[in-house]
């Protein structure tokens, strides 16, 4: 999240009454404090009488599966038919976490009452090249398998044409799904949903894993006789779909989350793991599995990185079910570099899309619709996720082939996406997905008229606003370690409804800040920045660890600070540890340099009109920085003058780095035919890049054979000759050179962005120490 885009609101509400404290308190003595009651309270959960199952799954009373039912009860007992008539039934699932483990639960659950490989199969379509959803081509390929009933899982809801096909080809089928329903029931023998209970329901918030489990337990209940495995040894599972699909967690929800926690921690110590595909994830992404963070940061993005980076997801089943270890630690390595290859291109993407929208007067618009034909279908959905959360508008990412714009769809504001985009049904050829994340598809011609469609409907109403961050409570450094951590852990599992408690912390400082690049599992470097610090206040005499993924260290401002973090726990480290998640300066400074630094700085970035402007006695900062000692630099120079400092620079360009080096090489190439000179500003502006940039790109020139001189302040390049070095360094030159051009477009990119604000607190550091 940029601090650009942010406001900050601190959670208001007034003190839980005395008696729903005690009870809290009671539920849990000796763990629980205020900040636990007070969470509990404002987050809604004021019932004194579910507080025990809130608090602890084993006094929560589950909900029957029968509860779904008519529909229920007529998919258990054409199951029971199948299996007498020894038909082959097909699992057909989906290809991110909740689709994936929502497969494995029924390949494991029904494998008690069929034979896996014989009259049970297991079928997922491919992300890059399928949609959600059936297929013709997918229910083709089980008919010739002699398939005779499809049973769905996190997917189908959307699919009456495919489901015909099946039913014309004698294949029953029976839905298990979360998604939107239809208005007209499909032609299916059973159709599980939670969206047709009442929102209130005790199972109206289950994901696609939850309603297959359920699916498995009315079985184990019809049949108790046959499973010769426990149904609980299924949790886990379900506990890592529910929480990467981000559903909210209340109900039947929270409690199959919880027990599946449970469950999942078994995985982590080699004398109890039944799972070794798992367990070995777990050992790559460092964590213990006593934590719904250790499915949100580690065990959902590698399974669902899979089918992003691979598209397809089959081998995921066998990861999580098997138990060859051997064959596991293979699958589990291919899934972290996966996940690996997943971060770098997140990031890339980001910094495209970032560049573009710098260009367009967001004001204007109520929603981020974008389209290009380079872009990864893989990855768009995160990216959708993470710019609409920025820029607090709903954004729809899609990627051109073929004559077809294809992408995901995400939400904030409490926008039901899908209401909003299926009124433009007639404009798409695909569409499925829930309120919060859709996928779609539809003709480039008719991408312009549906992005007009989107604004005119948005610009109806007043959902738009801009993105807030909630802060939960406020907080000193002294407060972040074991007493508070396990007294916010009681709220666990997070998710929608009941997010990760944001903590402030006030007047705060950092210390001992750097950054890495992360490598893979082959020492390769990607795209990736984590930045690592130590927080301070004046209420501790020990700094707390933590970090900031996605980010450079030259983001942190220097000096006094307003932090908000989220509190964790390093399994590896053994100590209490903090993730930021945005920072900001004081606004307060020394009183000889505040107040006039409020007027000083003036940012017109980006503003054509301001470059017109009569207003004198003012210096002008035309070129967009890469660091902040170019702009320490003017402040220096300016404040001294009595003179003020305009940020007048316009938004950087954005070339891809190989577009950069061709133009070198073109430019290189001419100058040595025709004799003429350059000098190094008109090279710079040319390029687009800083003097940096520039010497590691003569370098790579010099090993092609090019001499670099310079005359009477002019550069020239002459006398091409064969390379002087073997084609392995020089390659390794070039690639030094594209990646010194990607980290100075991203970094001017920063500095184009970054607030006014921090840019006040920057200068009135930098002249104070002046």
């Amino acid at each position: 999240m940029t601090n650009a885009t942010l406001s900050w609101q601190i959670c208001l509400s007034d003190p839980p009454p005395a008696d729903f404290v005690a009870e809290v308190m009671r539920c849990v003595p000796g763990v629980a404090t205020h900040h636990t009651a007070q969470l509990l309270w404002q987050r809604g959960f004021q019932d004194l009488a579910q507080l025990p199952g809130l608090l602890d799954p084993h006094q929560y009373r589950p909900t029957s599966p029968f509860a779904f039912g008519a529909e229920m009860q007529q998919a258990v007992e054409r199951l029971q038919t199948a299996r007498s008539r020894g038909e082959v039934v097909a699992i057909w699932g989906d290809f991110d976490a909740d689709g994936v483990t929502a497969t494995a639960v029924l390949w494991e659950g029904l494998g008690q009452f069929f034979t896996q490989g014989e009259t049970l199969r297991y079928f997922i379509p491919n992300r890059l090249t399928d949609s959600h959803g059936l297929s013709p081509k997918g229910i083709e390929q089980l008919y010739q398998y002699q398939v005779s009933l499809i049973v769905t899982c996190d997917t189908g809801s959307t699919n009456p044409v495919e489901i015909e096909l099946a039913n014309h080809l004698g294949i029953d089928v029976i839905v298990t799904d979360h998604h939107t329903l239809l208005p007209q029931r499909p032609p299916v023998v059973a159709l599980i949903n939670p969206r047709y209970l009442a929102l209130n329901h005790p199972l109206a918030t289950l994901s696609g894993v939850a309603v297959a489990y359920k699916l498995v337990e009315a079985l184990y209940t019809t049949l108790p006789e046959v499973p010769q495995k426990p149904l609980e040894e299924l949790l886990d599972l379900v506990a890592i779909g529910l929480i990467a699909d981000l559903v909210e967690l209340r109900g039947d929800c929270r409690y199959l989350a919880q027990r599946g926690i449970q469950q999942l921690q078994r995985q982590s110590n080699p004398e109890t793991a039944t799972r070794p595909g798992i367990a070995k994830l777990l050992e790559y992404c460092k964590r213990t599995g006593d934590r719904p963070m250790d499915i949100a940061f580690g065990l959902g993005p590698r399974i669902n990185a899979v089918s992003r980076i691979q598209g397809d997801a089959h081998f995921c089943i066998e990861l999580l079910t098997s138990q060859d270890a051997q064959r596991c630690a293979q699958l589990a390595e291919e899934t972290e570099l996966a996940n690996t290859r997943r971060k770098g291109l997140q990031r890339d993407l980001i910094q495209q899309i970032t560049a573009r929208l710098t260009q367009v007067d967001q004001s204007t618009l109520p929603a981020i619709i974008l389209a290009d034909e380079q872009w990864p279908t893989g990855i768009l959905g995160l990216v959708a996720g993470q710019i609409a959360q920025t820029y607090g508008k709903p954004t729809i990412l899609l990627t051109i082939t073929d004559g077809m714009a294809r992408g995901s769809a995400r939400s904030v504001n409490q926008i039901d996406l899908y209401q909003l985009v299926q009124t433009q049904a007639h404009l798409l050829e695909k569409f499925g997905g829930h309120p919060y994340a859709a996928g779609l598809a539809l003709k480039v011609e008719n991408l312009p008229l549906f992005t007009e469609a989107i604004y005119q409907q948005l610009r109806q109403t007043d959902a738009i606003a801009p993105p807030q961050l909630t802060i939960d409570l406020v907080v000193t450094v002294a407060d972040l370690g074991k007493p508070l951590f396990q007294a916010l852990k009681l709220l666990e599992p997070y998710g929608a409804g009941n997010p990760i408690p944001r903590l402030l912390v006030e007047n705060c400082w950092f210390a001992q800040v750097w950054h890495q690049k992360l490598k893979d599992r082959r020492g390769q470097a990607i795209e990736y920045i984590k930045t690592h610090f130590e927080l301070w206040d004046d209420a501790t005499t020990h700094g707390c660890k933590g970090h900031w993924w996605g980010h450079y260290k030259d983001e942190i401002p220097p000096g006094r600070c307003d932090a908000v973090v989220e509190l964790d726990f390093n399994p590896e480290q053994r100590d209490y540890e903090i993730r930021l998640v945005a920072v900001r300066p004081r606004e307060a400074a020394s009183p000889a340099i505040a107040t006039p630094l409020k007027d000083w700085i003036i940012d017109w970035r980006g503003n054509a009109a301001a470059l017109a402007s009569t207003e004198a006695n003012v210096e002008w900062v035309t070129q967009c920085p890469a660091s902040w000692a170019e702009l320490q630099a003017w402040f220096r120079k300016t404040y001294p003058l009595g003179k003020k400092l305009a940020l007048a620079y316009s938004a950087p360009p954005f070339s891809p780095p190989e577009q950069v080096w061709t133009q070198l090489i073109g430019i290189a190439k001419y100058l040595n035919r025709t004799g003429q000179a350059i000098t190094r500003h008109q090279l710079l502006n040319r390029l687009g890049v800083g003097d940096r940039v520039l010497q590691q790109g003569f370098r790579a020139l010099e090993l092609l054979g090019f001499q670099i001189s310079t005359c009477e302040h002019a550069l020239q390049l002459t006398g091409q000759t064969a390379p002087a070095v073997n084609e392995r360094d020089l390659i390794l030159h070039i690639e030094q050179f594209l990646q010194a051009v990607k980290e100075e477009q991203f970094r001017r990119h920063y500095f184009y962005q970054v607030p006014l604000t921090t840019v006040q607190w920057v200068a009135a550091q930098t002249l104070r120490a002046a």
